[in-house]
């Protein structure tokens, strides 16, 4: 299945919890879940908003960097998505940012 069929089954939030349990990092799930909640967004909204964010920001050192692990991945699918998730949920989110509708990040 390709990333993007992913994302668009997001909307149902029991899939979106499925998918990302398949991720097999429980750490990453609950703060993605702590921040979605903070937030006051579902959880599969959040997540399929972090990878579009991680899409249209992602530096190009980070770009070659994905390209590289994506070669060794045993499923290039979770660790695109791993590392978007990383990506948004890096320390300056931490700081009073986060992603607004339209995908970007904005300062409280």
């Amino acid at each position: 299945m390709l990333l993007g069929d992913v994302l668009a089954q997001f909307d149902d939030d029991a899939m979106a919890a499925e998918t990302l349990l398949r991720l097999d990092d429980l750490g990453l799930v609950a703060r993605l879940r702590e921040e979605a909640d903070a937030q006051g967004r579902a959880l599969g909204e959040f997540a399929a908003s972090s990878v579009r964010h991680y899409a249209a920001n992602a530096s190009d050192e980070e770009w070659v960097t994905l390209m590289a692990t994506l070669g060794r991945a045993g499923d290039p699918g979770v660790a695109c998505m791993k590392r978007a998730f990383a990506f948004v949920l890096a320390d300056d989110i931490r700081a009073g940012e986060k992603c607004d509708d339209k995908h970007h990040l904005v300062r409280d």
